[in-house]
């Protein structure tokens, strides 16, 4: 791997945690709104960024998770599973906001796995807690979308990494 991607994804791992930090009180409960879910549509972009948006869940997840066992676990296995979905749909849909679109979709149904997590770890009751896990999830990344999609045209994260 070269440097300037290695460099690239430390630099939006770093901003995962440190948005994820100032979100604590919204991004651990059942109705989670996690705002550094944003940075999923990194991967639209170019493939390349899963590795710093895993890290960046993973450190997160450690450092302020009030159940890092279980975020550890559930909440990156759901980042991984997501982003590698979109990753392989990417391949054939034409255009960075269908595939936004299609990422949103994806991590919002996957949802499932956080809810499950949720249940085992506080004994949430499954069907609710899934309604309002996607629900966060579903906002968050809507609203990712039209950010994401401004701040490359600035930045050009295709050709960042």
């Amino acid at each position: 791997m070269k440097l300037k991607t290695i460099t690239v994804n430390g630099v939006f791992a770093a901003l995962y945690i440190a948005v994820t930090y100032f979100i604590q009180p919204f991004g651990f409960t059942n109705i989670q709104f996690r705002v550094s879910e944003m940075f999923n549509h990194l991967v639209v972009f170019n493939k390349k960024y899963i590795y710093g948006v895993v890290l960046g869940v993973i450190l997160a997840n450690f450092f302020f998770s009030p159940m890092p066992v279980y975020d550890l676990t559930f909440g990156v296995g759901q980042s991984i599973i997501s982003l590698l979905i979109t990753i392989v749909t990417a391949k054939f849909i034409k255009g960075i906001i269908p595939r936004m679109i299609i990422n949103t979709i994806v991590f919002t149904v996957t949802m499932f796995i956080i809810a499950f997590e949720l249940k085992l770890a506080l004994g949430f009751p499954f069907p609710m807690t899934y309604l309002t896990t996607a629900i966060g999830e579903f906002v968050v990344m809507v609203i990712g979308i039209p950010i994401m999609y401004y701040l490359n045209k600035r930045i050009k994260f295709e050709r960042l990494i």
